[in-house]
């Protein structure tokens, strides 16, 4: 690899000479500059600027941490992504698969060197591993999971948006609505806020809760949302709506209806959550929860920015609020 020492010896002046031209520091004479960019040229030597950022205390660089890089999370990074570069950054991702060992790399010492800030979209550290982070860097925390106190956390309405999608498709005519990707467990997590918010609207409509409507979906995939709406059509258990926790597992359930001769909405109104941009596109139309993905990324960056910049105020939990847009899979 070829080194600033090298540089110096092929336009025949002092490394610190060399040092003040790639750096601008310094008057260097016009001929002595265009010595040594002929021989940065001619050599074809690269400023190790991971190096200098780290020599100055800065990487100009900012990660953002997400359990994967498709649906909600690729829409929200195409957000945050231009927030990041007007600020003169670089805009690095990472991929955790939602597993608590992986996000907690993310936020190890040796990583967090890398660089001026980050973004966590917490899935799988509980409140205790979070609590036991011990670094002065910059952080903000994305995700519906409870964190502690000290850290500035941006996490959605889950359970209003899931009342609203649920008592929507109730006033037009559901009293079977299929819970699909919820959870019977505890604790605050994406799936219990919006059980919650499912179930809150039937007690609300003065309709049974009934437990057997909860369907549970592997990693929240669109295959498996399929197989699991197809799973309880074979079972007997009859419904007339599906509210899905996210839009990925709407559309595995549109596909399944479809698949079983079922007419969404005829038959079967189906809601989703997330408001993605494929909502519009997937016949007839998803009605969703739109979860602000613009909102969300000002709101995350400008917290983020806000402590690069030195401030020390206390640290800010912000709900982002949600609403129904409704389409053509309901009625």
């Amino acid at each position: 690899m070829v080194t600033m020492a090298d540089v110096a010896r092929e336009a025949g002046v002092s490394v610190m000479t060399v040092s003040n031209v790639i750096n601008d520091r310094l008057p260097v004479g016009e001929p002595t500059r265009a010595r040594v960019l002929a021989a940065i040229d001619a050599l074809g030597y690269e400023v190790n600027l991971t190096a200098r950022h780290l020599r100055a205390g800065r990487t100009e660089t900012v990660a953002f941490v997400v359990p994967g890089f498709h649906d909600y999370f690729g829409e929200v990074a195409d957000q945050i992504a231009p927030l990041i570069e007007a600020a003169g950054r670089h805009l690095v991702l990472e991929r955790t698969n939602a597993v608590a060992e992986q996000e907690l790399a993310a936020l190890s010492v040796a990583r967090l060197r890398l660089y001026d800030g980050v973004i966590v979209s917490v899935a799988g550290l509980d409140t205790e591993s979070l609590a036991a982070v011990r670094t002065a860097k910059p952080i903000v925390l994305l995700g519906e999971r409870d964190v502690p106190d000290r850290f500035d956390h941006v996490r959605l309405a889950n359970e209003e948006g899931a009342r609203l999608a649920t008592a929507h498709m109730i006033a037009r005519g559901s009293r079977r609505i299929i819970a699909l990707g919820a959870t019977h467990e505890v604790g605050r997590t994406m799936a219990t806020d919006r059980r919650a918010g499912w179930e809150r609207a039937h007690r609300e409509a003065g309709l049974d809760v009934d437990q057997r409507y909860i369907v549970p979906v592997t990693g929240y995939a669109t295959r498996h949302a399929h197989d699991a709406v197809l799973d309880v059509i074979a079972s007997g258990l009859p419904f007339d709506g599906v509210f899905a926790v996210s839009d990925a597992v709407a559309f595995g359930a549109i596909a399944a209806l479809a698949e079983a001769g079922l007419r969404v909405p005829d038959d079967v109104q189906v809601t989703g959550f997330d408001n993605l941009d494929l909502a519009n596109f997937v016949p007839p139309g998803l009605t969703s929860i739109d979860a602000g993905h613009a909102e969300v990324a000002a709101t995350t960056v400008d917290l983020l920015h806000r402590r690069m910049a030195g401030w020390t105020g206390p640290a800010e939990h912000v709900v982002q609020p949600v609403r129904l847009v409704v389409r053509g899979s309901t009625r």
